[in-house]
């Protein structure tokens, strides 16, 4: 199997993160991704291959050209609007009730008041590199479709950093800033392709939803820690089916605290039988590894052998597959459950 990686998603190197009010060193951070390369090329059965540079228009045909414009530039201008810092975050939030009754209002002229409108949350800060990075992740992202699509190989890994699930039409946050699975996606559509996207992430890929929640030409589904207790709370439930359009195109399977092996491939045979009714021709899997047992923000119970498991029911699928990386902060066993996830994928 080839994989698609980039040294430039080091240049997003957060130095601390917000979350449950305390500042904290970051969980996403460049040595998740350093891990996974290691892993992969000590393995010897990955080749590696170079990302190339994609430009902003498949970026565009997924998210608003605002939030790209914003993410160009933010953190320099905000150095000069407000000084000197190294992690850039929102003070304050476009939240709707603030403007009840009176319409959506407009963006804001200080990039410190527009932090909180192209921003959801506290834990993704800006920071000197983030938007080369961001765009480098997809690239690779792209890249390794490409592998698919393009030359014909029957599935490519994108070793992707930052992840890219959480982030909305719109909105950045989550540790995501541009959508990978979304912008692969709408490629793959773009060329002809019906598309399912398989979220497999601990977390919703609220993004990933948002985005394709109207539209019959992706299925959208994600096994995740049930939202009445994981992040991002707010979406994820079992009654999201898609709306317009898309009225059955969504499909959330939340999981219980613990579940292990067994509950999650369980999970993963329903996600597959929905994806072949679907009909899809190409899959995206958005991975996220933070099901793992050890994980530090997360609560199932999946081991190495679990991630074989389901690596090799996603063969079952029999569809061309591009797998993005997603979350996973265990950064000790990354490598070790990348290779056995991608391994079973590739061999069985």
């Amino acid at each position: 199997m080839r994989f698609v990686y980039a040294e430039d998603h080091a240049l997003h190197a957060p130095t601390r993160e917000l979350e449950l009010s305390r500042f904290q060193p970051p969980f996403e951070h460049p040595g998740r991704a350093r891990v996974v390369l290691d892993a992969l090329e000590a393995d010897g059965s990955f080749e590696r291959v170079p990302q190339r540079e994609w430009g902003t228009d498949p970026i565009v045909a997924v998210h608003d050209t605002g939030l790209v414009a914003f993410l160009a530039d933010a953190w320099e201008r905000y150095q000069a609007e407000c000084g000197p810092t190294t992690d850039v975050v929102p003070d304050v939030f476009a939240h709707p009730g603030l403007r009840a009754g009176m319409g959506p209002g407009a963006e804001p002229s200080l990039v410190s008041a527009q932090l909180g409108w192209w921003c959801f949350e506290t834990t993704t800060p800006l920071t000197a590199g983030t938007y080369r990075a961001a765009r480098s992740s997809v690239d690779v992202a792209l890249t390794a479709a490409e592998l698919v699509l393009g030359e014909g190989d029957p599935a490519a890994y994108g070793l992707c950093r930052p992840p890219g699930h959480h982030a909305a039409t719109s909105v950045y946050g989550g540790y995501c800033f541009f959508n990978n699975a979304a912008v692969v996606a709408q490629h793959a559509v773009a060329g002809g392709a019906k598309v399912a996207v398989l979220d497999v992430d601990y977390h919703h890929g609220n993004g990933t939803q948002q985005i394709f929640y109207e539209r019959d030409d992706v299925l959208f589904v994600s096994l995740h820690a049930d939202p009445a207790r994981a992040y991002p709370y707010v979406t994820g439930w079992g009654d999201e089916t898609g709306a317009g359009r898309g009225s059955g195109a969504t499909l959330n399977l939340p999981l219980a605290e613990r579940a292990g092996d067994d509950d999650v491939v369980a999970a993963l045979d329903v996600a597959r039988e929905k994806i072949g009714r679907f009909g899809a021709e190409v899959l995206v899997v958005s991975l996220g590894l933070d099901m793992f047992e050890g994980d530090p923000i997360a609560d199932l119970a999946v081991t190495t052998e679990g991630f074989g498991r389901c690596g090799a029911l996603v063969r079952e699928v029999g569809l061309p597959t591009i797998v993005l990386q997603e979350g996973g902060y265990a950064t000790d066993e990354l490598g070790t459950n990348a290779v056995a996830w991608l391994r079973s994928l590739r061999d069985g």
